[in-house]
């Protein structure tokens, strides 16, 4: 019996994991699907704007204006960068292993590892829907004539789904098999929201909207803190 020294899973420990779970969103027979732990305090999201001004003197930072209704020349172009996460999950055999799983036994979580690894490998867009791109043949032709192109994952956790890209994997293998293959690793993962017109995302920006122009009514602030 081997002594889980991080999580499976089969359980949490502490109660500070959660459930999470990557799904490619595209017509193929076979989806990728990618459950796994991870702590909510590991994600960290970025948002970024660019400002332009364009460099014109007595600009420094923004347009100047006196009253609300002339805020919108203070920034005469924004630019706003797609938000991207970054969080670390947990790979762990070691729950399955102790109860004879044949393929925790044989590969501990390589078939994990080889699911993200694809989930980065670009795709072509064929007539019989995405497919991964074999490499077998020795032959690479251009991007454009295989119509490559990155897979779609859907990012869920708790009662949160963003549409994404996974953009980079670091996979640090922690224990591995007699035959080399890991049986307990960590990875951290970094995915780019797809902030485009796709039903997914729009149900998330309706939500976030609702919820951020309510707040100092939901959240019980003081009406004199709109006061300036």
């Amino acid at each position: 019996m081997l002594k889980s020294e991080a999580v499976g899973l089969g359980g949490l420990r502490d109660g500070q994991y959660e459930r999470g779970l990557l799904l490619e969103y595209a017509l193929t027979p076979q989806p990728l699907v990618l459950p796994f732990l991870f702590n909510p305090s590991t994600i960290r999201r970025t948002r970024s704007v660019t400002v332009k001004t364009g460099g014109t003197p007595g600009a420094r930072g923004g347009y100047g204006f006196a009253r609300p209704d002339e805020t919108p020349r203070a920034s005469q172009g924004v630019t706003v960068n797609a938000e991207s996460f970054s969080f670390m999950i947990l790979l762990d055999a070691t729950d399955r292993m102790n109860k004879q799983d044949p393929i925790a036994t044989n590969m501990g979580v390589q078939p994990e590892i080889d699911v993200i690894r694809t989930m980065l490998e670009p795709k072509i867009n064929s007539q019989q829907g995405l497919q991964d791109i074999s490499i077998a043949s020795g032959e690479r032709k251009a991007a454009f004539a295989h119509h490559e192109v990155a897979s779609v994952l859907l990012f869920k956790w708790g009662k949160q789904v963003l549409p994404v890209f996974m953009t980079q994997a670091q996979i640090d293998t922690k224990a591995n098999l007699p035959n080399l293959f890991p049986y307990r690793a960590e990875a951290i993962l970094t995915l780019q929201v797809i902030e485009t017109d796709n039903p997914v995302y729009k149900l998330e920006q309706q939500r976030q909207q609702k919820t951020a122009r309510n707040f100092v009514f939901t959240a019980g602030l003081p009406t004199d803190i709109l006061k300036f």
